[in-house]
């Protein structure tokens, strides 16, 4: 695999207060419209402004700027809000924003991850700069965390002996941007005490997968996320798949993502499966059937 397949990234940008400007990628939106008619149930967190009726379904919608810490849209400005219909970890999810602006294009590798300054609270996975404006990626997997907790909590997978054993004879790398999602990762292998590396950077996933090889424990599972800073999932896979002197690992893209548009185009750059986050019997089991198939060869 020597030619890299073309891949417009692009984000939708918004504003939730004053001027400054929050970017999503478009591959997690299914729709933008006006603010419609809310029904609001009386056990709903504070944020959760009502429910809408979208396609037939009950729709959550959540005022974005009050999750995040701002203060939360007043009458008169959801008079002209919108609603972005999101689909993030096989949840369809509408958050009301101030203003939606427009839809851009952007190339990951100019995304730099947040400061560490910010703390693990922030809701930004990544910064870039567009026109000038310094534009915010929000991390909707902590803001959908911290607005339902309880889906934070995943039941435990019930494997055998010879299946657990089997997982922790494989050197595992997990890399993800998302705190929110890196936790998940990690606490489903630490409930079964198997040992794996974590990061948060394509980047440095790369930098450890050659070091692995060059100290002679090359990784077998790479579980990498898409959407990243600098270097996202497809780069990641692109690269790894087009370095001739790695032992290839498998390759699992695990993202938030569900549209069949990522999935086909993992496929085009390498991976070996793309699955939609979060379903840990799902996880292990592709991983188990991942050193099936090493084994097998």
């Amino acid at each position: 695999m020597s030619k890299h397949p073309k891949q417009l990234q692009k984000l939708l940008l918004f504003q939730l207060a004053g001027t400054r400007l929050f970017g999503l990628g478009t591959l997690k939106i299914r729709e933008i419209m006006p603010l419609p008619r809310l029904t609001k149930l009386p056990s709903s967190q504070s944020t959760v402004i009502g429910t809408a009726t979208f396609r037939g379904s009950a729709l959550p919608v959540i005022d974005m700027a009050a999750a995040i810490g701002y203060a939360p849209l007043t009458v008169e400005e959801r008079a002209t809000a919108s609603v972005i219909v999101t689909d993030v970890n096989r949840k369809e999810i509408g958050f009301m924003v101030r203003k939606v602006q427009r839809i851009v294009e952007t190339d990951w590798k100019d995304v730099s991850p947040p400061p560490k300054a910010l703390g693990k609270n922030a809701f930004i996975t990544g910064l870039v700069t567009i026109d000038s404006d310094l534009i915010q990626l929000l991390d909707l997997e902590l803001l959908l965390a911290k607005v339902y907790p309880e889906s934070l909590n995943s039941k435990d997978v019930l494997l055998n002996d010879m299946e657990v054993e089997t997982l922790r004879g494989l050197s595992i790398l997990l890399v993800d941007d998302s705190i929110v999602a890196r936790k998940q990762l990690s606490d489903v292998l630490d409930r079964k005490n198997i040992g794996y590396q974590v990061t948060f950077d394509g980047s440095d996933a790369m930098a450890r997968i050659l070091e692995a090889q060059a100290s002679g424990r090359p990784i077998d599972i790479l579980v990498s996320d898409i959407e990243m800073p600098g270097l996202d999932g497809y780069e990641l896979a692109f690269q790894v798949r087009n370095n001739p002197n790695l032992h290839q690992p498998w390759i699992i893209l695990h993202s938030s993502l569900s549209s069949e548009m990522s999935l086909s185009y993992a496929e085009q750059v390498g991976a070996d499966r793309a699955l939609t986050k979060f379903d840990a019997h799902e996880l292990l089991h592709t991983m188990l059937g991942a050193a099936a198939v090493r084994q097998a060869n």
